[in-house]
């Protein structure tokens, strides 16, 4: 399939993006921070007390053996009909998208260890719902950030051999990096730029993260979470973020949505990941703020990611979603619209004349 670009071209964009640089988001004298209050990272030496607690003090049995369930993807080869929308979870925050025609992939990550050696690091609990040979053909790849759980070099490699026209859409600064492992076709955007592809529409949202892969580069390259909409069908991927309070605007700017991929993991200790990281609570409320500037339309459906493949935090691994229903219920939120998959299950998407409704 034939993607056209339709976006500014690569002088026009250097030129932009260097006039974008006063954001709040952008730090003096270069790279990025978190524009709100409490907002920064702890420093190496709270990041190494939390190795030892995860490591040396707090190992329970039951934490290793709890995974996911496991489903039967239900892909359609090449490509979907015109029409039918669809989303399968492969694991973490790698899910593929497919909105008729366009196969869109999320922070592909398949290596079974999110770490700069395979030797070391956390090791995948559970494989990747279907292998990168598996994969349809892709048009989009969305990477939110540079670490190593959401930016897999050698899938980005590979992936790159097998779908060389593929367009990658990034943060700001990331494109280099990709383009290192064989990626020919980049854009970067700012928070709030957005890029149209095709008849896909991708706007980068704010997030408040931080980035990194190795000791000298923190916060060098930005963190987003994407709006991405084709044929009046609107997701959000909100990539790894802590709650901030632009999920509202994001709704108000880039929804209704139909379908929101929200973190539910990855959240304790508390006292050093909150300002990275949101934990099940924070996740409904995200998932409430971005419905809220349409009281009047059937709110999105919610798929929870970023849990049970990694074993990243110190909370067990069967507890996200079990929070995270918990306070659905006690919301009295409509339990048809939490979607707590299985590891390669899709979720297809029935559309309407007036609006997209979860089938």
């Amino acid at each position: 399939m034939n993607l056209r670009r339709c976006v500014m071209d690569r002088r026009e964009q250097r030129r932009y993006l260097v006039s974008s640089m006063t954001g709040a988001h952008h730090a003096a004298g270069g790279g990025f921070r978190n524009p709100w209050p409490d907002r920064e990272p702890h420093g190496w030496r709270d990041v190494l007390r939390v190795v030892y607690e995860f490591w040396l003090r707090s190992r329970p049995t039951s934490w290793r053996a709890v995974t996911p369930s496991v489903a039967t993807p239900a892909i359609a080869y090449p490509r979907a009909s015109d029409g039918n929308v669809a989303a399968t979870w492969i694991g973490h925050s790698t899910a593929l998208l497919q909105f008729g025609s366009l196969n869109v992939l999320t922070d592909p990550v398949f290596s079974q260890r999110a770490f700069p050696v395979q030797w070391l690091g956390p090791r995948r609990r559970i494989d990747a719902a279907i292998s990168l040979d598996a994969l349809p053909p892709l048009d989009v790849v969305l990477i939110s950030h540079n670490h190593y759980d959401h930016l897999d070099e050698p899938a980005v490699r590979q992936l790159a051999r097998a779908h060389p026209q593929t367009t990658w859409v990034v943060p700001l600064r990331l494109g280099d990096c990709i383009r290192r492992w064989g990626v020919r076709d980049v854009i970067e955007l700012d928070w709030w730029d957005e890029a149209v592809i095709g008849a896909l529409r991708v706007t980068a949202t704010p997030a408040r993260h931080t980035s990194a892969r190795g000791i000298r580069d923190r916060d060098q390259t930005l963190w987003c979470g994407f709006a991405i909409e084709s044929a009046g069908v609107r997701a959000f991927f909100a990539g790894d973020t802590a709650y901030h309070p632009e999920f509202t605007e994001i709704g108000a700017r880039c929804g209704p949505f139909d379908l929101a991929m929200i973190p539910i993991g990855a959240y304790d200790p508390r006292w050093f990941m909150n300002v990275i990281h949101v934990n099940p609570e924070e996740a409904v409320r995200i998932y409430q703020d971005l419905a809220g500037p349409y009281p009047d339309v059937p709110p999105p459906l919610m798929l929870g990611i970023h849990w049970g493949t990694f074993r990243l935090t110190t909370e067990p691994m069967d507890e996200p979603p079990r929070r995270t229903a918990a306070r659905w219920r006690e919301l009295g939120l409509d339990e048809n619209r939490l979607w707590i998959a299985s590891v390669g299950e899709t979720r297809r998407v029935a559309v309407t004349a007036d609006r997209v409704l979860s089938a």
